[in-house]
């Protein structure tokens, strides 16, 4: 293992200080590999307190860097300590998120409610302005900052494997776009309850879409941390592959949507089993089977309620010590996938398995074959003395008609003449997207 190239300086700067160097933009709060802000706004008026009150606070890490010649600083540690005193007074871009705390300033020792306003009138300013941080101003090579960054993190609110993952791979395509993604989804993932917000504040979303683009990619099941680490770490995805991927778990996560309105209200809204849930629409899709149709999806809803309430039942009994009912196996047997190691390849296989034994035979295959071949083409239109199309009773020839599905492809209808209807190009493209 190499030795780190970082050099530490040690020393202070009060609290005027950082507000300088933010006002003169050399004082960076969020570089790439830093994380989302998660404190709450009872965790910062703590902290107001806490400086008015001179308490001793955690030091604050920052990266030292020259850029055009001039001295910037990226905050590794201590963002949230800045960043809340700057929403105090409402600098910069913080002056809509302003708050006030209620404090002990003073020899009487009432409480009151006091805002950045409140003391400058009252001229105590200089006791939040004059506080002093103590500081280790760091140099070296981004990757031991970024190093550095994890290690610091590894306590008090652990980094999640989402935000290590920020924080290592900021720079990666597939990342960038599954952020993108999952920024596009955030209410779908909060309204359906998959995510909360403390676990989107946490980038959770952001995990969760990477698995999905990531099972896309492989094609398959993957075994989270390992796929991962290797297609946001390692594995190069080329531009026109990403773009497929992107597109494609748009169009399933769309899919999940309209099948399952109500997804919230079944054990299926957690991550775990939502994750099995999409990875089956995708398979279901990628064999071609019909997934719209209204008759099939209200069914397919129905199952969905059912197996979620049959694994309750089943995880009721085991509570209480009962043993499951023979007709219980089916919901035993998904129970023990969601038990433990819930995220490794043989564990979401037999997940998989279940699923497609509940919910496998209630979709039709597509036909293979999509159009029409140029004999069935002749074929019907010699079969057809009235040859007019029968939407606009436009007369047809040879150059101007086309054929129709009478039961639509997309929901079952086979290209058999049986199933074939002349019609004039126009009203055809017209049906079409309709």
């Amino acid at each position: 293992m190499r030795e780190h190239s970082l050099d530490f300086d040690y020393g202070a700067k009060t609290i005027q200080d950082f507000v300088f160097l933010y006002q003169n933009n050399k004082l960076n709060l969020e570089p790439g590999f830093q994380r989302d802000s998660v404190w709450t706004l009872s965790d910062r008026k703590k902290l107001i307190d806490s400086l008015l009150q001179n308490y001793p606070i955690p030091s604050v890490f920052l990266y030292k860097q020259s850029e055009n010649g001039k001295l910037r600083y990226d905050v590794i540690d201590g963002k949230q300590r800045l960043e809340t005193v700057l929403m105090f007074q409402g600098a910069g871009h913080f002056r809509g998120h302003r708050f006030a705390a209620k404090l002990k300033i003073g020899s009487d020792e009432t409480v009151e409610e006091w805002d950045w306003q409140k003391l400058q009138k009252r001229g105590h300013e200089h006791r939040l302005m004059g506080y002093k941080f103590q500081t280790v101003e760091i140099t070296g090579d981004l990757a031991d900052i970024i190093n550095l960054f994890v290690r610091i993190n590894s306590t008090g609110k652990r980094l999640t494997g989402a935000e290590k993952r920020h924080a290592r791979f900021y720079k990666s395509d597939f990342l960038k776009q599954a952020a993108r993604l999952a920024e596009r989804k955030h209410d779908f993932f909060l309204g359906n309850r998959i995510l909360s917000a403390g676990q989107i504040s946490r980038m959770k979303h952001v995990e969760l879409v990477c698995e999905l683009m990531a099972s896309s990619h492989a094609k398959g099941l993957i075994n989270k941390k390992k796929a991962l680490d290797g297609i946001i770490g390692g594995q190069a995805v080329d531009h026109r592959s990403l773009r497929r991927t992107v597109q494609e778990t748009i169009r399933i996560l769309n899919l999940t949507k309209k099948m399952f309105p109500e997804i919230r209200s079944t054990r299926f809204s957690n991550s775990v089993d939502f994750y099995s849930l999409f990875m089956l629409l995708w398979e279901m899709d990628q064999d071609n089977c019909i997934l719209i149709e209204s008759k099939r999806n209200r069914q397919a809803q129905k199952l969905l309620v059912w197996l979620s309430n049959g694994v309750g039942l089943v995880r009721q009994r085991q509570r209480k010590a009962e043993g499951g009912a023979p007709e219980q196996r089916l919901f035993a047997d998904y129970l023990l996938t969601v038990q433990g190691d819930t995220d490794s390849l043989a564990t979401r296989q037999r997940r998989s398995e279940i699923l497609k034994k509940v919910f496998g035979g209630l979709f039709q295959k597509k036909d293979d074959q999509r159009g029409f071949t140029i004999e069935q083409r002749r074929l019907l239109w010699h079969s057809e003395e009235r040859r007019r199309c029968p939407k606009c009773k436009v007369p047809l020839n040879w150059n101007n008609f086309t054929i129709d599905h009478i039961k639509p492809h997309a929901l079952g209808g086979k290209s058999h003449l049986s199933n074939a209807a002349l019609m004039c190009r126009e009203c055809n493209s017209r049906k079409g997207k309709n």
